[in-house]
């Protein structure tokens, strides 16, 4: 199985910071998609269309929810 008491030692303030770092990298490497695509199979384009958004929109609830918390 899996042991992970080696983690007990780290504080949490450090683990939320990693988190939180984490939710951002992959924040920004969401808006590496190229835009062919995201717009894959859309014929006019909108902006609420980008996926990229919507994806950075849940990205950030979690951030704030685990900032919080």
């Amino acid at each position: 199985m899996l042991n992970f008491d080696w983690l007990s030692g780290i504080p949490m303030g450090a683990a939320r910071w990693v988190f939180l770092v984490l939710f951002i990298f992959i924040g920004r490497l969401v808006w590496l998609a190229p835009d062919s695509y995201v717009f894959e199979g859309v014929e006019h384009p909108r902006w609420y269309h980008d996926l990229r958004w919507w994806a950075v929109g849940v990205l950030a609830t979690i951030f704030v929810t685990y900032s919080i918390f």
